[in-house]
């Protein structure tokens, strides 16, 4: 068990989830509404709720748990692994595998693979359902995840996200032809209002989200377009892209009524991974190249230029 010690500072006004959600490392905002339900937060020696407003002069002490012992059990799925050492390891997921166990995926899943793979050498500060996940993609998103095996290596990763340092490209086919060559989008993302399964643009309880985006190839209805993750918040690049009217081609939940069934999912990849190696200190970068999928798919589209 582990506690911290949190001065509000400058921070006034802000709600006692976000503000323990940005303060601590890898501690989600969801993951402090848990911590204060369950009692392992407290507000100058008190108790208080998730929505509580911090105040100048706060002391806020969060206790967190010990991980639990790990219950998923481990399945000898192949991997595609891309890199691999002592501390870490980057996978190129396939489209279609689900990340880590949830409700309706408790096998099959990314999660089993590794706990196979590695034999129990993975970091645990996600507990016992995402052990070594340092950051997510949807399950119909291909491409390349990293892991971490110890839970130093994946504060150090962590810390590069958070710093926008740790580089995340992806590739996409989109509706629409898009206009400019290039582009920055620089919307909040939080939960849509009425639908708690989607997420969308606006400025109640989000978090910023920020995503860099070039033109590859410009198509007869569609566009090929290279975009960077300066944030990563939950189904960022369909959100945004969705909100600027070039909606991810396949997207069942952001895209057009008549979905392109044979793509199975949105036409997305993460193609590019680098980042600092928490040991050696060295730049790393990794590129998974299209997969069969998506070239596959532009194969059938006709250029316009």
């Amino acid at each position: 068990m582990k506690q911290i010690t949190l001065n509000v500072g400058d921070n006034t006004g802000e709600r006692l989830d976000k503000f323990i959600g940005d303060s601590i490392d890898d501690i989600t905002r969801n993951a402090a509404q848990k911590l204060i339900a369950d009692g392992n937060v407290a507000v100058n020696g008190a108790g208080a709720a998730k929505n509580y407003k911090t105040r100048e002069g706060d002391l806020i002490t969060v206790t967190l748990p010990d991980p639990k012992e790990l219950s998923i059990l481990p399945q000898d799925i192949k991997l595609c692994i891309i890199y691999e050492d002592d501390c870490l390891l980057v996978v190129n997921k396939p489209k279609g595998m689900v990340v880590h166990p949830a409700p309706g995926n408790y096998d099959g899943t990314l999660v089993n693979a590794l706990l196979h793979h590695c034999r129990g050498s993975l970091s645990g500060i996600n507990g016992v359902i995402r052990p070594g996940i340092v950051h997510r993609i949807d399950k119909d998103t291909s491409g390349l995840l990293m892991v971490a095996k110890n839970d130093s290596a994946h504060l150090s990763l962590s810390e590069q996200i958070k710093e926008h340092s740790f580089k995340r490209q992806y590739d996409a086919v989109v509706y629409g032809v898009v206009k400019n060559d290039c582009g920055k989008i620089d919307l909040p993302i939080g939960r849509h209002p009425i639908d708690r399964k989607k997420m969308t643009v606006t400025d109640k309880n989000s978090r910023e989200a920020v995503t860099l985006y070039e033109v590859v190839r410009r198509y007869e209805g569609f566009t090929h377009v290279r975009l960077t993750l300066q944030t990563g918040r939950t189904h960022q690049i369909r959100v945004h892209m969705a909100h600027i009217g070039h909606p991810v081609a396949g997207d069942p939940v952001y895209g057009p009524k008549k979905v392109i069934t044979q793509l199975c999912g949105q036409c997305l990849n993460a193609t590019v991974l680098g980042f600092v190696h928490p040991e050696t200190k060295e730049y790393m970068e990794f590129n998974s190249g299209l997969p069969d999928y998506f070239t596959d798919f532009l194969n059938r589209l006709k250029p316009l230029e």
